[in-house]
Formats: C-alpha cells, structure tokens, sequence
C-alpha cells in the first residue's frame, strides 16, 4: 500500500512538473504573440515593425535567453525538440536571415546539446549552420564535443557521425589537424561492429594519410565532397563546390546527367 501510494506520488509529481512546463513555454509563446495588448500604442508600433526582421531576431534572441535561464523540471529532451523545431522555422527564413544573418544558431544549439547531447541527428544541422553559415567552426567543435563526451557505439550506432562531422571541421575550418586525426580514428573504432562497420577502414585511412600528408589536397577533397554528398541545402552544396573547385577539382557529368567531380591527376 505504501508502495503504491509513493508510485502515485512520484506520477503526480511529474505530471505536475510536466504541466508546470507546458504553462512556461505557453508563456513564453503568449509573450511572443498577444504581449503588449491590443489596441495600445506600443502594440501599434510592433505590428508596424513586425516586417523588420533586426526586430523579430531580437525578440528571439530575448526568447532564447529566458529559455536558458529558465528550469528544466526534468524534460531536457522534450525542450531540446522543441528548441530544434523553433530553429529549423528560423534557420529557413530565407528572408529574414538575408538581412540578419544566422547569429542565434549558436543560441539555439547551445541549449541543444546541453539537454540532449546524444541527440545524434541534429549534428549534421550544427556543423552546417555553425560552420559554413555562420562561420563559427570552433564554437560547433565544442559543441560536437558534449556529444562525443557522451555518446558510445553502445547508444547509437550512428554516434560515429558525430566524430566524422568533428573531424571534418577540425581539418576543413580550424586546421587541427592532430584533432582531425584524433577525431576519425574515433569514427573509425565507433564504426566499427556496427551496421557501418564498412566505413571503419575509410576512416582509419584518412587518419593515416593526414599522419604523413597534413596538407594533402586529396583528403580535403573527399572532405568537401563528403560535405556535399552529405546535405541536399544548396548553400552548403554551393559553398561545397567552390572549395572543390578552388583546390583544382573539375565537374564532370556521367550518362545519368548528374554531375560529379574528380581531381585532374585521378582518373575519370
């Protein structure tokens, strides 16, 4: 009986938590929409400036801020999908971020990977968004770090990607390459015994080749073709392909009338 009655308690202590969440993040969506009331001046002057996009990034940036301050009460995961929705909605306003730029993705993806680092698929989003777009490669280092730190083969067999998008930074962006290194001898040993166990000796080359050849212009090659293979955003595709191209790499098209690239001195 008093099992029972400590297992409700615990069930309604949750269900609590879990309601006093929804009512702060509803508050923080009811500031964003109805705040301040109709009809007064300075609803007026909002609904006037709410095509300014330096506006709306300033108010989101208010957003995240709170968010960052504000309790978990246990549902670190659920705030992290949340967070990742609110990004995906800011990351593709074409528009606005014309005229602001990407600055809150680190924001967003600081929250992130402190409440669910293991997250693995949003890692293809941060490298993307931090790196190329906002050009902030050692800010998305450290945060593919919270995720390697706790991630294993063991949780995902995908956690490899983590490492491999680490590396790539680290070689393509930073120039580490010791951690470059480093990093895709990890991606080679989580590949390993998993359903990509086939990527594992690829991994191992590259980190051999960058051993005796740090600046070889053929690894960064199938880098920056990985990184094209690897999104279907055409920004990160057109930044892609000029890196290619910078490091001699020409377009070919095969029969299929696709394109391709390849390094002169290899063969077609």
């Amino acid at each position: 009986m008093i099992e029972t009655k400590a297992k409700t308690q615990n069930w309604l202590g949750s269900l609590a938590n879990l309601a006093v969440l929804i009512i702060a993040l509803a508050g923080i969506i009811s500031l964003q929409l109805f705040w301040p009331p109709e009809g007064s001046p300075l609803k007026e002057k909002i609904v006037l400036d709410s095509k300014d996009a330096v506006l709306t990034e300033q108010k989101e940036a208010w957003h995240l801020k709170l968010l960052k301050a504000s309790p978990t009460f246990g549902f670190d995961n659920l705030i992290a999908d949340w967070v990742f929705l609110q990004f995906l909605q800011y990351f593709g306003d074409d528009a606005a971020r014309n005229q602001t730029g990407y600055s809150l993705s680190e924001d967003y993806f600081d929250i992130i990977t402190r409440l669910d680092p293991r997250w693995v698929d949003i890692y293809l989003f941060l490298s993307n968004s931090l790196s190329i777009y906002e050009g902030k490669p050692k800010v998305a280092i450290e945060y593919m770090t919270r995720g390697t730190n706790v991630l294993s083969p063991e949780i995902n067999p995908k956690a490899w990607q983590v490492w491999r998008f680490k590396g790539i930074d680290q070689l393509l962006f930073v120039g580490d390459i010791p951690g470059a290194i480093r990093s895709h001898e990890m991606a080679a040993e989580w590949a390993d015994n998993t359903s990509y166990q086939k990527l594992s000796s690829l991994f191992t080359n590259i980190a051999e080749f960058l051993k005796t050849d740090p600046d070889s212009k053929l690894i960064k090659f199938n880098s920056w073709l990985w990184v094209y293979y690897q999104t279907k955003d055409l920004r990160v595709r057109e930044r892609a392909q000029q890196e290619i191209l910078e490091l001699g790499g020409k377009v070919k098209i095969n029969e299929d009338g696709e394109k391709y690239f390849v390094l002169p001195e290899s063969s077609d």
